[in-house]
């Protein structure tokens, strides 16, 4: 009985959840109760009013006043993921976009999309000739990988990607001065009459995605391949689409969705590292289920709720989401012939260096960002950068002729690329990784998080490399130290120390009260420790 009580405790009250984004009002005094949009839009929950009514609508008035401010005059797609707030958080935004006479584009039966098909979406509007002055935009309401209890919205400019800093920005701030001067002004129609509305359109995303992905992943090689491949869409927004894909391509051995259910609650989660639900394809906690059916598919996978992050399952194991992005890299750059000789290697500056040491082994330039996926949009767009990725499992590449296919992190032709490798090489990506790193050294990396006070995190972000005196780190003389991004020269918002065997970054966290420190060594665990060690005492000692 005792045991049935505990358990029942953490399954999340799904319509205390949903009565509480329509009944808490948030408190604009206090900062955690404030629209903040990060790297990746607007995240809270409605029990901790961070994410209720009030926000949403808003966000979609700040989002209608900046369209206008901007000429964005086509239609607005929305997507939303599987989340219990998506859809409440979806009809608050109807409610207002379409009272303001923006055209909306929802997907028929209101079923959940995934973040890259809007993208996708998006791009493909706008590349058509005769709506060059109308282009488009759109939302995608998702928190990503976060818990049940949590919403999230982010807004995606005409590039079809995450928006600069300087747009969430003033979405951001407007949408609090709205709140604190009352959303009572702001114009709404009710939902059920807003959807009747002559600017109020439906419309499948899947089909059109699904169809062009030959464009982008050598699906030939995937229908023939006779492998036999799992799918956990751990309960996201992409659940909807293997199924198709299955049906469109008629593939052979066709795709098995191991987990085909949407439960609100996630309750069929393994909890993660701290106990908590996440949907976080990159960790083995929350992938424990697919990683115990490893051996009986030739490749698997799961993905995060709204489909841009991946997690690659082998017979070997869950594949470190760095690991895979120099795999991918190096496979990519060597299968596509009809990418430019020119088209560089996209990295944060927190992701691994066999990225590194595999761009200058196939003899391409390395364009290393900061982190949020923002800063690859304009070199995906113009097929400058033919592959962008992430250290935390998000990435997306240039279609097989060098054109772009999306702006934003995209999990499902990351996933259909392995697939692809393993069908055209006869080795996993687990095995090509052996490979790289039989060249190229074995890479120790992890990432800790440390409590920081926000004067500490103010310091932190307005480093100067001049500021660090240490000029040795675990052993090694320190070659180089930077505070803003070698590809782009944009801030990195802290500090990045690199030896001949390793390297630390750490940087504030933009949600919380903590110092992120990453670090690897190309030594040993024994080495990575004694970076990381020396790195904190090195941040502690320069904020």
């Amino acid at each position: 009985m005792g045991k049935t009580k505990e358990l029942n405790r953490e399954i999340v009250n799904i319509p205390s959840l949903i009565s509480d984004y329509y009944t808490l009002k948030p408190n604009i005094d206090d900062k955690t109760n404030k629209v903040a949009f990060g790297t990746s839009g607007h995240r809270g929950s409605s029990k901790k009013n961070s994410f209720n009514e009030e926000h949403i609508i808003a966000i979609a008035q700040a989002v209608v006043e900046h369209r206008k401010a901007e000429g964005v005059t086509g239609p607005l797609f929305i997507g939303a993921d599987t989340h219990a707030l998506s859809e409440p958080a979806l009809r608050s935004c109807v409610e207002v976009l379409a009272a303001a006479g923006v055209e909306i584009i929802l997907q028929n039966d209101f079923d959940p999309v995934p973040t890259p098909v809007v993208s996708r979406t998006i791009l493909e509007h706008n590349h058509d000739a005769k709506n060059k002055s109308k282009q488009a935009d759109g939302l995608v309401i998702t928190p990503s990988h976060n818990p049940p209890t949590d919403g999230g919205i982010k807004y995606d400019p005409t590039t079809g990607g995450p928006a600069s800093k300087e747009a969430t920005d003033k979405i951001q701030n407007r949408a609090n001065e709205l709140i604190k001067e009352g959303i009572g002004k702001i114009k709404r129609v009710a939902f059920e009459k807003a959807i009747k509305q002559d600017n109020v359109h439906f419309f499948d995303y899947v089909m059109p995605y699904v169809k062009a992905l030959k464009n982008v992943i050598d699906m030939d090689a995937i229908i023939n391949s006779g492998l036999k491949v799992g799918a956990d869409p751990l309960g996201g927004s992409g659940i909807f689409y293997w199924d198709v894909i299955n049906e469109v391509y008629k593939i052979k051995n066709p795709i098995t969705v191991v987990n085909p259910y949407i439960d609100y609650t996630f309750k069929f989660m393994p909890k993660d590292h701290d106990g908590k639900i996440r949907m976080d394809c990159s960790s083995p906690y929350a992938m424990a289920n697919l990683i115990k059916m490893k051996d009986d598919y030739d490749i698997a996978f799961g993905n995060d709720t709204d489909y841009d992050r991946h997690g690659i399952v082998t017979p070997q194991g869950l594949m470190n989401p760095n690991h895979y992005l120099a795999v991918a890299i190096q496979y990519l750059f060597t299968h596509r012939e009809g990418w430019s000789k020119d088209a560089m290697v996209g990295k944060t500056l927190v992701s691994s260096s066999l990225i590194d040491h595999v761009a200058k082994g196939i003899g391409r330039k390395l364009c290393e960002v900061p982190v949020g996926f923002k800063w690859f949009v304009d070199g995906l767009l113009d097929g400058s950068m033919g592959f962008g990725g992430e250290e935390s499992a998000g990435a997306s590449f240039l279609c097989k002729d060098g054109s772009v296919w999306t702006t934003d992190k995209d999990g499902i032709i990351m996933d259909l690329l392995a697939i692809e490798m393993t069908a055209k090489t006869g080795k996993n990506p687990s095995q090509h990784h052996k490979e790289l790193t039989d060249k190229y050294g074995v890479s120790y990396y992890a990432r800790i998080d440390t409590p920081a006070s926000p004067d500490e995190k103010a310091a932190l972000s307005k480093l100067a490399p001049e500021n660090l005196k240490a000029d040795s780190l675990a052993g090694d003389k320190i070659i180089d130290k930077f505070t803003k991004a070698p590809g782009n020269n944009a801030s990195i918002g802290g500090l990045k120390v690199v030896t001949q065997n390793g390297w630390f970054a750490a940087r504030p966290s933009g949600t919380e009260d903590m110092c992120k420190v990453y670090a690897e060594s190309f030594v040993s665990a024994d080495h990575l420790k004694q970076i990381q060690k020396e790195a904190q005492e090195i941040v502690k000692s320069v904020v």
